[in-house]
């Protein structure tokens, strides 16, 4: 009898997985929440993540035709929002259950972020949306990022944050534990979204993400906070 994905989900009591079992386990959970990811999302942010994705592509700063990989593209968010800005996206995912749910097609494969099926500096751009915790070896998917990108290329990183205001970051502390998981498991999966807060551990902190970024070939690297501090844009050059 074929596994059942729900089963490699972390429990919420139990360590944070790592190497293979958490490749595993992040697979599982978004082919889980699949079906209703997109309208949790709406739901979670109010609606707000609409004008982060907008923001992160104008963060490229990237002309019409440009080809840009969106990383761990889930079911097409912000490849749609690439598109009508009259970009061309390549989607990537590791979750088959995620390309599946694209509700609009658009070109997509699935790949690890660390072992992308494209060609060295092949492309001019790219994004990725609330998933750079989600990698297993962050460092070795900067490298592939750098890989595929031309010199001058440029990206556009959408990412949660922690916001500076003590009375902000006290509320959101408590929507994003306690409000984020109920509201995911009444529409949803209440595993995963149980296990989508606590994987905020496996960011870095601001400085020593951006400090990756630079060590994987990458200049001009900045940090801007959205929302008061809900989120965070990180965008950067490929070295030449």
């Amino acid at each position: 009898m074929p596994e059942d994905p729900r089963d490699l989900i972390p429990d919420a009591k139990a360590p944070l997985p790592t190497g293979e079992d958490k490749t595993r386990s992040v697979e599982a959970m978004f082919d889980v929440i699949a079906p209703r990811y997109d309208l949790v999302n709406r739901l979670m942010t109010f609606g707000m993540d609409v004008a982060w994705r907008r923001r992160t592509v104008t963060g490229l700063g990237l002309p019409p035709g440009s080809v840009v990989v969106d990383l761990a593209c889930g079911t097409g968010d912000l490849a749609i929002e690439l598109a009508e800005r009259g970009l061309r996206p390549v989607g990537a995912d590791l979750s088959l259950g995620m390309l599946q749910a694209a509700p609009v097609p658009f070109d997509r494969v699935q790949a690890d972020g660390s072992a992308l099926p494209i060609a060295t500096s092949a492309v001019h751009g790219v994004t990725c949306g609330f998933a750079l915790r989600n990698f297993t070896d962050l460092d070795a998917t900067l490298a592939e990022v750098a890989r595929i990108l031309e010199p001058g290329g440029r990206i556009s990183f959408l990412e949660v944050a922690e916001p500076p205001n003590p009375t902000m970051r006290f509320g959101h502390g408590i929507y994003f534990k306690r409000i984020v998981p109920l509201i995911g498991g009444l529409l949803s999966d209440r595993g995963a979204y149980a296990y989508l807060p606590r994987s905020v551990a496996y960011l870095p902190g601001p400085e020593e993400l951006l400090d990756r970024i630079r060590n994987a070939g990458f200049n001009h690297v900045s940090r801007t906070l959205l929302s008061g501090g809900v989120s965070q844009l990180i965008t950067a050059t490929r070295s030449q």
